[in-house]
């Protein structure tokens, strides 16, 4: 499988945190997070974001300018057609991390877009028709392995992200690293088989 480096085609940031109220309810949108995908490919117009998704053009030039004003989309370029300009919009980041919310007491507060659940409910015609890749592991980790482990997880969702485009169907790509309430059994005392 290659990579193609050159997606999308204008340059970005690697990675944007975001935590200000307008970002996450920016993000927080269905169709935003539909159009801050799609230009993960490549820069677009609104004209060709609203064809993409079905929606008019102007209902799509609002959400487009939620998301320029929330710092997530900016102008990449511009074209001249016809006396007009034509603006192409793309991403500020690769990724959109969600960081910690601060709140005035102090406290930071985690704040985050359950892309699981989208993703659930996004898949299930896929399940339906049994087209749906999908694995559950647990495993009792430290937390030095969650970091490391997630830190290659995020490697192969951009890797999946810069694959070239091609074919008829899109696909989605999903992964969730969460603690859990899943039983776990206890160290084995030493001297038995798995003990140390």
């Amino acid at each position: 499988m290659s990579v193609n480096e050159q997606i999308p085609d204008y340059d970005l940031d690697d990675l944007i945190v975001v935590t200000a109220p307008a970002q996450l309810r920016a993000i927080a949108d269905p169709l935003r997070g539909t159009l801050l995908e799609l230009v993960l490919e490549r820069a677009a117009t609104v004209s060709e974001l609203a064809r993409a998704v079905g929606r008019p053009k102007g209902t799509v030039a609002y959400h487009v300018n939620l998301l320029v004003d929330a710092g997530l989309f900016r102008v990449v370029r511009t074209r001249r057609v016809r006396a007009i300009e034509e603006r192409y919009y793309g991403r500020v980041a690769r990724t959109i991390s969600i960081g910690a919310l601060h709140r005035p007491e102090d406290r930071q507060v985690a704040a985050a877009v359950n892309g699981i659940a989208e993703a659930a409910a996004e898949s299930a015609a896929a399940h339906a028709a049994d087209e749906l890749r999908c694995l559950l592991v647990h495993a009792r980790i430290p937390i030095e392995d969650v970091r490391a482990f997630w830190a290659e997880v995020q490697e192969v969702a951009r890797r999946f992200a810069q694959i070239p485009r091609s074919g008829d169907q899109a696909y989605g790509f999903v992964a969730g690293l969460y603690p859990t309430d899943a039983p776990t059994l206890p160290d084995a005392a030493p001297g038995e088989p798995g003990g140390r």
